[in-house]
């Protein structure tokens, strides 16, 4: 699985003009599966995301977990995609929709069986997502 992951200062999904899921400050977490990923991995990533220690504070580096922070997750399928040849990017890698969208959903378990507020996009829709990044701070997560 791969993510990622931005600091916000907000950020939101919009599905055919209706705001579907929208958090403050916080993480987006723009989440890929990949063929061979399961539910494992998806509970690591989001334990991952929940620990990650990325908002700067007087005594040290916190996480979501630690200052009670929201995340957006949105599903990502084109994290996959391969440019390596041509101009055209390759899929092969992406896990099709039946096997993503429960490994996508188990990431968003991981983070609210933490105590993580978990806001979402809608699966396989097309999606206008906004974020207004902080930092900007901006990583890739490889489980």
């Amino acid at each position: 699985m791969r993510a990622v992951v931005t600091r916000v200062g907000s950020a939101s999904v919009t599905v055919g003009g209706e705001v579907v899921g929208e958090i403050g400050a916080g993480l987006l977490a723009l989440v890929g599966v990949g063929r061979d990923d399961d539910a494992d991995r998806a509970r690591t990533l989001g334990r991952k995301v929940h620990e990650l220690r990325v908002f700067p504070t007087e005594d040290g580096a916190r996480s979501v977990g630690d200052l009670g922070l929201p995340v957006l997750v949105v599903s990502q399928f084109t994290l996959y995609g391969d440019t390596r040849k041509g101009r055209r990017p390759s899929w092969v890698d992406a896990a099709p929709g039946e096997v993503a969208e429960p490994l996508v959903e188990e990431v968003v378990a991981e983070l609210r069986r933490r105590g993580t507020e978990v806001a979402t996009g809608r699966f396989g829709a097309p999606m206008r997502v906004a974020s207004v990044n902080e930092g900007p701070m901006t990583l890739l997560l490889e489980v």
